[in-house]
């Protein structure tokens, strides 16, 4: 995504404690390291709107999505709210498949923990690219921004 300049980025994410359960410490982990990795590297403009950088604020009300874009000193951009209902599938899965990944990286063989580990990845980039296009239109950003947001928004789920 060339076309965007250094300002288009997050400099800021936001997760609302009051919506987001705590998660077991391997979700908590995955959790901060998405946080941290979409700050150091991503590509996000909001639609419209070309005077970042940006915060995020992600908070889940009434079983929807909202993604609320500030300035970086906190003046309203936009919020986009979404319906949470077709990432649920993905979601669930992908949590199913984590928990299976976890447990297999404290016994089972190296080729096991690969083959679960590819599924978890492939699970992963679907619900990333599903959130890309419910998001086309609105925010621009690229793949691996896509992916690192996945996480965060997956953590809605997370209520320990």
């Amino acid at each position: 995504m060339d076309e965007f300049g250094p300002h288009c980025r997050l400099i800021a994410v936001h997760l609302d404690k009051h919506s987001i359960g705590r998660g077991t410490a391997d979700q908590e982990h995955e959790r901060a390291v998405a946080a941290y990795d979409l700050i150091e590297a991503n590509v996000f403009a909001p639609v419209g709107h070309d005077c970042g950088p940006y915060a995020l604020h992600i908070s889940q009300r009434g079983g929807r999505l909202v993604l609320d874009i500030r300035k970086a000193d906190g003046e309203p951009v936009v919020a986009h709210v979404l319906s949470l209902i077709p990432l649920r599938r993905v979601v669930r899965d992908y949590f199913t498949i984590c928990d299976s990944y976890y447990d297999a990286i404290r016994t089972a063989t190296p080729s096991r923990i690969e083959t679960i580990d590819l599924a978890r990845r492939s699970l992963h980039n679907e619900g990333s690219e599903m959130l890309r296009e419910r998001l086309a239109g609105k925010i621009a950003l690229d793949l691996a921004t896509a992916r690192r947001l996945f996480t965060l928004v997956s953590a809605l789920y997370w209520k320990g």
